[in-house]
């Protein structure tokens, strides 16, 4: 170990915890330089691929092994794994007499649209959801206050039942929260650790199922996501990390650590919306505002619409049938449709993919991990389209076994059809193609896009491999393929500005709004995230606000989110920029109706420092050497393909296809009739070529 002061961190890392890798994506401020790490996830135990792959980064296990970083920036799914697989801490609720029920009754929703049957399991049982006598009105009044011996018995009695975690949710809340807030001091003084949560401060806005259900997932993720994060942190310290682990959130957003263990729900989805955050910014500096995103992964096809620049957010999402989350997202549309998606034929004599997944463990069946069961990797490596001899990135394993996918397509696929193997493989990837494509139009077309005005850029592993059949499908006349598609998540970690967001239910006619009282409550909005965003300890650039209402007409139920400025707080101002979206959006202004203001919606921005993709292109002059030829099989026949290595490619070099461009952490597969031209920021933008201009078949 060398003598001496320190040199100071320059190392910026983002990290990906993915179901099969781990991703990190280093940035070396010093020198300008990046590079990638790719190692495999273990699985329950994600703090320990996460450390492996942070030693790769330092290349040490000793104690100033992680000095050299200034920044960790960590998007995790271990929330949202927890949510899915149900493995979230034993769970209680403290409620208003009369609503132990909410979170079970729900919307009046099932879990198939059409069917006759369904069943729903709430995530805290009837008999851990316990009523004490309070009643907030409406209008915020206090009706009846609430019990506090009451309180302190049925915390009592939940501990007694092996609770960790309790939520406390009174029904008006959101109105005046002060029944609700000597409540949760009641129960912190005999509860024996910090997993308490307020519903009210978790989400102080109106519809008591949104916020229950907000509010329950947060204090059920608690023990789960923060006894996550404190041990990653000590491990960190451990190694000589001094800087600050920041984590990103399901707006797009990164948070501190202390944030995250306060909120943790705010943490579901924050690995894919980290990907659409640098898709965003890397098809904007492509010169396409207009992008539709697709990562494809191990088990799921996450897409999402970019239009303008901006990535369109949600005000909710479901993680699973009944698990709502109110709190702003990226609205990201899932679906069962990876590289580990399983091929089978139904009783009725169809072609099924997913959503069942062979996941990482035991994975496809080329893999050699006794999985015997075809997945949509195993139709590629059949089909020649990853070349099974290469080692599967970040030393998962040395090569494929090809063999393995043919008997498995063979057994499960070809034989039940009465076709052959290979037409059986190329079934399974057009049946995969169609549900990706589904997707794509479902954030596009159904929400009143054309996707012919946006270009695609896919991301992940599975990405490059489908980026032709998506456009072709689709419609869509360009692809971007990023620099690095594998690990996108882990760069967009590296590129995100810190975010805090807040609401409050205003509830009322806009003639009767008191615009002095309104613009004391932005102002404390505006300190309480600018408080949150002081704690991250972190140097912004500038910090920005954004302002909106949700607003809708006397008597309708959905809602507007409208954007202001704050020249717009007053009565004229939010009637004009609300008639301007509501416009927007149904072609026609309504009168007559009066227009309610119900919710307030602050955000605030620490944009950090730009990230300069710069240091993403080539460097040199680069090489357009063939590796070598490889037979793939395409539309029904053999097909003679160059191959490439995709990162020596010189900025402006031209591919045709059909070709495969190989990296460490991807494959493109360029379809015959496809060209694709490298770009001075190194993505590969993948084009159609006129009829006529196609390859040869072999």
């Amino acid at each position: 170990m060398t003598q001496g002061v320190n040199p100071k961190p320059h190392w910026i890392v983002g990290v990906d915890v993915g179901g099969t890798f781990t991703d990190l994506f280093v940035l070396d401020e010093a020198t300008g330089k990046a590079r990638i790490v790719k190692v495999p996830s273990t699985r329950g135990e994600e703090a320990r691929g996460f450390m492996n792959g942070i030693q790769r980064v330092t290349g040490s296990d000793g104690a100033d092994g992680a000095s050299g970083i200034a920044t960790i920036v960590h998007g995790t799914t271990v929330g949202t794994n927890a949510l899915l697989e149900r493995k979230i801490a034993k769970t209680g609720i403290i409620t208003t007499r009369g609503f132990r029920d909410v979170l079970e009754m729900r919307r009046r929703d099932r879990p198939q649209t059409w069917g006759l049957r369904g069943s729903y399991t709430p995530v805290v049982p009837r008999a851990w959801r316990l009523e004490v006598d309070e009643r907030v009105l409406a209008d915020g009044s206090i009706h009846t206050a609430v019990d506090l011996e009451q309180v302190r018995a049925q915390a009592r009695a939940l501990l007694s039942e092996g609770c960790e975690a309790v939520c406390v949710f009174f029904v008006h809340a959101y109105a005046n929260p002060r029944n609700e807030q000597a409540a949760v001091a009641a129960v912190r003084e005999i509860w024996p650790n910090a997993f308490v949560t307020a519903a009210s401060e978790v989400l102080p806005e109106i519809r008591e199922f949104e916020r229950c259900s907000t509010a329950t997932l947060n204090a059920a993720l608690q023990p789960v996501v923060g006894s996550y994060l404190q041990r990653l942190d000590s491990d960190l310290r451990a190694q000589g990390f001094g800087g600050e682990l920041l984590i990103v959130q399901s707006n797009g957003g990164v948070m501190s650590r202390e944030t995250a263990c306060d909120v943790p729900v705010r943490t579901a989805l924050s690995g894919p919306a980290a990907g659409v955050m640098a898709c965003a910014e890397i098809a904007r500096a492509a010169g396409f505002p207009n992008v539709i995103t697709g990562d494809i992964g191990g088990t799921s096809f996450d897409v999402s619409l970019v239009a303008a620049g901006e990535a369109a957010l949600a005000a909710q999402t479901s993680i699973a049938f009944g698990l709502v989350v109110r709190s702003p997202m990226i609205q990201i549309e899932t679906i069962g449709a990876g590289g580990g998606s399983i091929a089978s034929v139904d009783a009725g004599g169809m072609l099924q993919v997913g959503p069942e997944s062979a996941g990482s463990i035991p994975g496809p069946a080329c893999y050699g991990r006794g999985n015997q069961r075809p997945t949509v990797t195993d139709a590629n490596v059949l089909l020649g389209r990853i070349a099974a001899n290469r080692p599967l990135g970040g030393g998962l394993l040395q090569a494929l076994n090809a063999g393995l996918s043919e008997a498995a397509i063979a057994r499960e696929v070809a034989e039940p059809l009465g076709i052959s193997t290979l037409a059986a493989a190329e079934a399974i990837l057009t049946v995969a193609n169609a549900r990706m494509a589904g997707a794509i139009r479902l954030v596009s077309i159904e929400r009143g896009h054309d996707p012919r005005a946006f270009a695609y850029m896919p991301f992940g592993g599975g990405g490059g491999l489908h980026v032709c059949a998506m456009m072709r499908d689709v419609g869509v006349t360009t692809g971007i393929v990023p620099r690095y598609p594998g690990v996108t998540s882990a760069l967009g970690c590296v590129m995100a500005d810190m975010r805090h967001d807040a609401v409050q239910t205003l509830n009322v006619g806009l003639p009767e709004v008191d615009w002095a009282t309104l613009i004391q409550r932005v102002d404390a909005l505006a300190l309480a995230c600018q408080t949150r965003l002081d704690s991250a300890g972190v140097q912004f650039k500038r910090v920005d606000e954004v302002l909106s209402f949700d607003m809708l007409y006397t008597g309708q139920t959905h809602t507007l989110q409208v954007a202001v400025g704050r020249e717009q707080l007053n009565t004229q101002g939010l009637l004009a920029a609300f008639e301007v979206a509501y416009r927007h959006a149904f072609g026609r202004v309504l009168q007559g109706p009066v227009i309610r203001v119900m919710n307030l919606r602050y955000a605030r921005i620490g944009r950090r420092p730009k990230f300069d993709l710069a240091v993403l292109a080539p460097q040199g002059v680069g090489s357009t050497q063939v590796l070598g030829e490889q037979q793939v099989y395409h539309a029904g026949c053999w097909w003679t393909a160059q191959r490439f290595a995709r990162l020596d490619l010189p900025v402006g070099a031209i591919v045709q296809g059909p070709a495969i461009l190989e990296q460490p952490d991807t494959t493109v597969w360029l379809e015959p009739e496809f060209t694709a031209r490298v770009d001075a920021l190194g993505n590969l933008l993948v084009q159609r070529r006129e009829p006529g201009e196609q390859g040869d078949a072999a």
